[in-house]
């Protein structure tokens, strides 16, 4: 035992070093991205902005995926084998990397946005669809420029255990950067667009090898360590019985 830190269990303490940051396979396929936006318009520019960045991504040499949300049920209110569902979580499941982009709606996230996220949990059995996944995070807003998405967004990143780049889009007067056929004009927010997608690669080239340990939790393997003490007590009593 630690006389300076008496609390600590040695068992499941981990001492970071980097020989542990050296993955044991290296990746050699394209970084997997998904892409999500929130917002089931015809003319929606979350989409817009969103498969504009899957544009750049796919120069940038990603691989990339867009969920398309229509048809979504509300969280819960359907069985997690729903088409649209499993579509998603598998979605996740393959990505290494993941874009989030939603509309500003009263000063927040769309309930689209919000309900494709809450379909995704934090674990599935011994999986886990989100942790140690890079993020970058944009928003469009129909008036002047505003960051409350893009720090909501960040806010659920971290509550999903992802890793959620720097760098981030908004943009302002969405109306006014996209043309008819949906493409975005040049400007410094394409600019900016560029900048997001060029970082979220290289994040996720740097760390989807290293996920899982980036984002193991001491705390977490003390609490599994003492489920496993008590199973092993309370199978031990029962053969003395």
């Amino acid at each position: 035992m630690d006389k300076l830190l008496p609390n600590l269990s040695e068992a499941q303490f981990d001492l970071p070093t980097r020989a542990k940051l050296e993955p044991a396979v290296r990746f050699e396929h394209p970084p997997r991205i998904l892409l999500l936006y929130g917002s089931l318009r015809e003319r929606s520019f979350s989409r817009f902005l969103t498969e504009e960045a899957a544009r750049i991504l796919t120069r940038f040499g990603a691989e990339v995926r867009i969920f398309d949300p229509h048809g979504l049920p509300v969280t819960d209110s359907v069985a997690p084998t729903h088409p649209k569902v499993a579509e998603l979580r598998e979605l996740s499941l393959w990505s290494e990397g993941q874009v989030w982009c939603s509309p500003e709606r009263h000063g927040a996230i769309t309930s689209v946005m919000k309900n494709q996220i809450d379909w995704i949990p934090l674990e599935v059995g011994a999986t886990r669809p989100t942790q140690g996944r890079t993020l970058a995070v944009m928003q469009v807003s129909g008036g002047s420029q505003s960051f409350n998405t893009v720090n909501a967004l960040r806010v659920l990143g971290r509550w999903m255990r992802m890793v959620t780049i720097p760098n981030q889009s908004s943009v302002p007067k969405a109306y006014e950067q996209f043309d008819e056929a949906g493409r975005m004009k040049p400007s410094p927010f394409y600019d900016r667009v560029v900048d997001v997608m060029e970082e979220l690669v290289k994040f996720t080239l740097l760390l989807r090898e290293h996920g899982d340990y980036l984002v193991d939790r001491y705390s977490e393997r003390r609490e599994a360590a003492l489920k496993e003490e008590a199973r092993n007590a309370a199978q031990a009593g029962l053969l003395m019985m």
